[in-house]
């Protein structure tokens, strides 16, 4: 298992490819459904990373509401990694990084 860890911030696991997640939000934007501003199908990838994400981010003081506006700042990369001029991998560590620079202060001191 790939992990994303970044000196005194959380431990992120980066989890397979979600294919089947991939297939839905990808038909999803071919046909024509409008995935921006925080629709169902846009939030998916966002809520299904927050499931595997939440043990190691709550503790550090980032808030549900807080990842998914992250996941909806990071929406040209989600495009991108449907559409295929993204592989996973990068998508899902720029999306930890993004995350990771975005905890409260408090918590990393």
């Amino acid at each position: 298992m790939t992990v994303f860890e970044v000196a005194g911030g959380p431990r992120l696991e980066l989890p397979e490819e979600p294919l089947d997640i991939k297939a839905g939000l990808r038909g999803a934007l071919f046909d024509g459904r409008n995935l921006q501003n925080g629709s169902s199908d846009d939030l998916c990838i966002g809520l299904w990373l927050w499931g595997r994400w939440q043990p190691a981010l709550e503790p550090s003081g980032f808030s549900r509401e807080e990842f998914v506006d992250v996941v909806l700042g990071y929406q040209r990369e989600l495009w991108l990694w449907l559409g295929g001029d993204r592989q996973w991998s990068q998508f899902v560590t720029g999306l930890a990084g993004r995350v990771v620079r975005r905890i409260p202060l408090a918590a990393g001191s």
